[in-house]
């Protein structure tokens, strides 16, 4: 077993990965970096600074990641955003009623430029999509989107056609609403250069993940305490069935919440099929709310004078003490810090996994066939 890992270890080594990543034709490596650039222009994104209410149209990767950011970092930010990124008809009229559409921005983001969803929602609010309230990202060939924006005089920003849209956060896909949130670009990769050259971090990542015996695992649950990171888990759901899910490999990502499935989903995780790996998100930023249970009487006198927060860590250690007595492998992502370069090394982290594991499982982590395939059917089966 252990020569079988330090072979493995050899094979998959982060220079390699790393190397690999900056050889690739496409851009994402560039990417990762503060002095990167953009193919929008300040100049121009900053006349649209002035809308306090942003909607957000797109599909996965060209909206996740934002969603992901705004969540993250609401407390930091002044503006109202709304993300759509499903035909929820319910949604779009709720949407129209209680806002003033003519003081909206909207961002319109679609890789091909003709993604089905984004091109029906965007038709919803077309009396109210001008050229000086919209922007659009998208592939700059001939396709919808870019048509449109041509036609219609539509501030237009290419979408850099080497990077696909789960790997896109730190492109102009992910930075351009950063930007409209008012925050800093570069503050999400300022402690990214100093990560890729950690290759001794690099390398401990590859041996956990190696240990977990990725290979035979079926199930990956996100377990996540921390709400702020929970549009986190959405895209690192996207990033990870879209990128192992092939060939027959791969295993199912499922995001749950604590304490929440404590009581609904745990039951199974703990003691069904031993085919699972957790990732367990966790946070001791105690915040003031405090319980005062004294009006139950004494058999929950445990709970008197205890935050809420500090109920939440004792569940998650109870957790992750069971884990460890049935022998079921997890790993524990604690946060600490709330601000812009601790979610740009969360993104970073997980792209780097994610590449990592696809090299354990001998896939491409960059293509994704069977949705292209349902794409095309879906068209035949409106035509």
């Amino acid at each position: 077993m252990r020569k079988n890992l330090e072979r493995a270890i050899k094979l998959i080594s982060s220079k390699k990965i790393i190397d690999e990543l900056s050889n690739q034709k496409n851009s994402l490596f560039k990417t990762f970096f503060p002095k990167s650039k953009y193919n929008f222009n300040l100049r121009k994104i900053k006349n649209f600074k002035k809308f306090k209410t942003v909607i957000i149209i797109g599909m996965g990767g060209s909206i996740l990641g934002a969603h992901a950011i705004y969540s993250f970092l609401k407390h930091k930010i002044n503006k109202k955003f709304i993300f759509i990124d499903n035909l929820d008809q319910n949604l779009l009229l709720k949407i129209k009623k209680e806002n003033n559409l003519n003081k909206v921005l909207f961002l319109i983001i679609s890789k091909s430029g003709n993604t089905n969803e984004t091109i029906v929602n965007s038709v919803f609010f077309s009396s109210f999509i001008k050229k000086k309230n919209t922007i659009i990202i998208s592939e700059n060939k001939n396709n919808s989107l870019n048509n449109f924006a041509k036609n219609k005089d539509i501030y237009f920003v290419k979408h850099d056609p080497s990077i696909g849209g789960r790997y896109s956060i730190f492109s102009d896909v992910g930075m351009l609403p950063v930007y409209l949130m008012g925050l800093k670009p570069q503050h999400f990769k300022k402690n990214i250069p100093s990560l890729i050259k950690n290759k001794k971090l690099l390398s401990n990542q590859i041996k956990k993940i190696l240990k977990t015996n990725i290979q035979k695992t079926k199930v990956l649950v996100l377990f996540n305490y921390v709400p702020e990171l929970q549009n986190f888990m959405f895209w690192c759901q996207q990033l990870l069935a879209e990128s192992l899910g092939k060939n027959k490999k791969g295993f199912t990502p499922i995001v749950s919440n604590g304490p929440k499935d404590h009581h609904s989903l745990l039951q199974l995780y703990l003691d069904g099929p031993k085919d699972k790996v957790f990732y367990i998100f966790s946070s001791e930023n105690l915040k003031k709310l405090k319980v005062k249970s004294k009006l139950f009487g004494n058999q929950m006198r445990h709970l008197d004078k205890k935050k809420y927060e500090k109920i939440k860590l004792s569940q998650k250690n109870a957790l992750i003490n069971v884990l460890k007595e049935k022998r079921i492998p997890y790993k524990e992502i604690k946060i600490k810090k709330f601000n812009e370069s601790k979610i740009g090394e969360l993104f970073f982290t997980f792209i780097f996994e994610t590449i990592v594991i696809s090299r354990i499982l001998n896939v491409d982590p960059f293509d994704q066939p069977s949705v292209e395939r349902v794409k095309l059917l879906t068209k035949k089966f409106l035509s």
